[in-house]
């Protein structure tokens, strides 16, 4: 995980002093590593039942959902409805979840 952090800032310093279209594919990387590597984090401490991430961790199964309809050129209205539901069911779940993991908190 601390790798992956630390390759991460060094395509975002590099993506900056390059510049360029070169720079931009840099940045391009940076950024979705960097957020993987904070999801790690997020991921462990929610199952531990130490922090309660629902709301960050049921986002990112919507993201994928509406990356996937976009590249499947599917309308934006099927796009978001298909994000909600997504997010709505993942929240419940990992709500549950991290319940039982903390002792029967909703949050911490």
């Amino acid at each position: 995980m601390e790798l992956s952090v630390l390759v991460a800032l060094g395509l975002g310093i590099g993506g900056f002093v390059v510049g360029g279209r070169r720079g931009g594919v840099m940045l391009a990387g940076a950024a979705p590593r960097g957020s993987l590597a904070g999801l790690e984090i997020s991921i462990r401490e929610h199952f531990a039942g130490f922090r309660s991430h629902t709301t960050v961790l049921s986002a990112a199964p919507a993201i994928v959902t509406m990356a996937v309809l976009f590249f499947a050129r599917a309308p934006r209205g099927a796009m978001l409805g298909a994000g909600v539901v997504v997010f709505v069911a993942a929240f419940y779940a990992l709500r549950e979840v991290f319940k039982r993991r903390s002792g029967g908190f909703g949050f911490r």
